[in-house]
């Protein structure tokens, strides 16, 4: 199993706004395609204006599959067109976990 970890900074004064865009059009899309959200944040303390959404998968090629199925999806391709300019920064990291970490069960998809 591995993590994706994505963090989103937005511009100041769109949380709002982008919190609903992402609900309404790109989490079904996501759900529909990588299927395992283990949590979706918003930062109250720290840096703000930040969102954080963390994915689970089987394996490397289980993400790339299923990234390349979300990235072929027109649906998905507009998003990505309305959603263009929203962030200040991007970044994404792949974890795995340690030996000794507490196993997340995410929902099967």
């Amino acid at each position: 199993m591995i993590y994706e970890h994505r963090t989103y900074t937005l511009h100041h004064g769109t949380m709002d706004v982008y919190l609903e865009r992402y609900r309404t059009q790109a989490l079904p899309l996501q759900l529909k395609h990588l299927g395992r959200l283990l949590g979706f944040f918003v930062s109250d303390i720290g840096t703000l204006n930040q969102v954080v959404h963390i994915w689970a998968y089987d394996s490397m090629a289980d993400r790339e599959q299923r990234r390349a199925a979300l990235d072929a999806d027109p649906a998905w391709v507009s998003f990505k067109d309305i959603n263009r300019g929203s962030f200040v920064h991007q970044e994404v990291r792949i974890l795995r976990p340690a030996s000794f970490s507490p196993q997340f069960f995410p929902p099967s998809a």
